[in-house]
């Protein structure tokens, strides 16, 4: 099948993936559309996401329902004090029959893994990861593993607790294509909340919940939808303006890289996809900012001490910007 006709018969695979994603993870989360639309964003871009958020909004539970809907193999890890990288990547076994060692996988090695309040492992143990999510391939004993091409690590952290926690470097937030902020629902969602513990429809209850999969074949047609979205010259100057503006930014200490400018071409381009168009819009562009720079960035002291957070900058920063013309 050429790339033509692939084009012709996927024309909404990519809106598929978000209509059938929001409905069947609706039945499981309760509201938090923006969470999982930037999930499911995370997955169209194969990407990595952050998820950040206080105890108890469904952080977890979201990604559990999202590796179902996937249909991919699934692995978890729970970020602990004492984690050792073996813990996540494996470790070198010796046989006492055949006198050798072999190397027996870690939980690294599948294709949707749950790292678990990942702030709580050590650095040690989280520097391990980077070559996964980076290269998708794991390096032991000098022998080089390869990850499955859908490799995806969803990260979670709680952002008020600091004791037994060890903040992520930016080295390792750079390797996250989104950073998720999860925050408190609506009353209504939080009665749906209530009704569904009533009714023994809660997250311990997850299993007998019929979640509709969609297949990898599925999840690749809308990936090829995103690298078929066309960008003109002048929406290319905007988003190269826009990465170096929050490098002289007055607020901003350290700006965007261009690893950081290249995350949000690739999000903006799943933002169009995800819309149904095979061409990129400045909206495209804004909307795609926030999750994807809110990490990358390191804001002065004296900024956050006024109460500025980054995306109150990233929104300064994009009002400051001329759209193109």
């Amino acid at each position: 099948m050429t790339e033509e006709s692939q084009h012709q018969t996927e024309p909404r695979a990519a809106i598929t993936l978000f209509e059938k994603g929001r409905a069947e993870l609706g039945k499981v989360i309760s509201g938090q559309i923006e969470m999982i639309d930037q999930a499911l964003l995370t997955l169209l871009c194969g990407g990595h996401a952050l998820i950040e958020g206080v105890p108890g909004v469904a952080k977890t539970l979201a990604v559990k329902t999202l590796a179902r809907f996937l249909s991919l193999d699934f692995r978890r890890v729970q970020g602990t004090p004492d984690m050792m990288p073996a813990d996540i990547l494996g470790t070198s076994v010796f046989s006492l029959k055949t006198s050798e060692f072999s190397f027996h996988r870690g939980p690294v090695f599948t294709q949707f893994l749950l790292a678990d309040e990942i702030n709580r492992m050590p650095p040690r143990t989280q520097a391990a990861l980077l070559e996964s999510m980076e290269e998708r391939q794991v390096t032991m004993d000098g022998e080089t593993n390869a990850l499955d091409e859908y490799f995806t690590v969803f990260a979670t952290q709680n952002p008020l607790e600091f004791e037994g926690t060890y903040p992520l470097p930016e080295a390792q937030l750079d390797r996250f294509l989104l950073k998720i902020r999860v925050g408190y629902p609506s009353a209504l969602e939080e009665r749906a909340i209530l009704e569904r513990h009533h009714a023994a429809l809660d997250s311990t209850h997850l299993e007998q919940t019929a979640i509709e999969s969609i297949s990898v074949p599925e999840l690749a047609a809308a990936r090829r939808e995103v690298r078929r979205v066309r960008i003109e010259p002048a929406i290319f100057d905007y988003l190269l303006a826009i990465v170096r503006r929050t490098r002289e930014w007055p607020a901003i200490s350290l700006g965007a890289s261009p690893r950081a400018a290249a995350a949000l071409l690739i999000v903006a381009k799943g933002n169009a996809a995800k819309e149904g168009r095979d061409y990129l819009l400045p909206d495209d562009i804004k909307e795609a900012a926030p999750p994807c720079l809110r990490h990358r960035l390191i804001l002065k002291p004296e900024v956050e001490l006024e109460g500025f957070d980054p995306d109150r900058v990233i929104a300064d920063l994009l009002a400051a910007v001329p759209l193109p013309k």
